[in-house]
């Protein structure tokens, strides 16, 4: 089994790749793959870059290129939810493009046209054990399970995130997990998006940015390196 990590922020990645034994890097699409071992796992690291876009040719290089059998993907995201709080952490029961709009053809909003499927459903095993390995290494947060709303958009205004929850009834919301959680299905792999909570969506300010940051990777190396580890 191959996996492929997608991670979000710099340092996140940087500390993964120094717990691993790498066999090869190989820059593509201006992305640096980074392929070895982790906890005696195969993997791919990478960090995507911002937006939809990116996502998608990150996951699809690596399935053509590396033959990963699975995608997880980490990365920071907005809350959507009262209980769920900055620091948090989110684990993808599905996901969905918000910000794909064909309703001038009839088509309501989020459908991808000519597409069998536009609500993209995360692998209920690697969820599971995410949310026990999580529980374990990351005792200081909480842990939740729903659904990740992805756009070309950063959401800070609060009329915007009402209408996302009551749209689509999301978890959190954030720019690429959808995208990957799409090129995966199209793909036949199983995936996770793993969303640490940076902010409410609605520019509300209750965290430093540097300390959440901080306290983002540690997590979520935690997270990963256990998850990893249980596969």
């Amino acid at each position: 089994m191959k996996i492929g990590i997608i991670g979000a922020m710099e340092q996140e990645v940087s500390q993964l790749k120094d717990k691993m034994e790498v066999d090869r890097t190989i820059q593509k699409a201006s992305m640096i793959f980074v392929s070895g071992k982790l906890n005696s796992k195969n993997v791919v690291i990478v960090r995507s870059g911002i937006g939809k876009v990116n996502a998608a040719v990150c996951t699809q290089i690596l399935v053509d290129e590396f033959g990963v059998d699975l995608v997880i993907n980490t990365g920071i995201a907005g809350s959507l939810q009262n209980e769920i709080n900055i620091g948090d952490i989110v684990l993808s029961t599905d996901a969905i493009t918000h910000d794909m709009d064909a309703t001038g053809f009839g088509y309501k909003v989020g459908v991808i046209p000519q597409m069998d499927n536009s609500v993209f459903v995360a692998d209920e095993k690697l969820r599971s054990v995410a949310k026990k390995v999580c529980e374990e290494v990351n005792p200081d947060i909480q842990v939740f399970e729903g659904r990740v709303l992805s756009g070309d958009q950063f959401i800070s205004d609060r009329d915007k995130k009402e209408w996302l929850v009551k749209e689509f009834g999301g978890s959190c919301t954030e720019m690429e997990g959808a995208a990957i959680a799409q090129a995966a299905y199209l793909n036949k792999i199983p995936f996770l998006i793993i969303r640490a909570i940076s902010d409410k969506a609605d520019n509300s300010a209750e965290m430093d940015y540097q300390e959440f940051e901080a306290k983002a990777i540690k997590h979520s190396v935690n997270l990963v390196c256990g998850l990893v580890n249980s596969l």
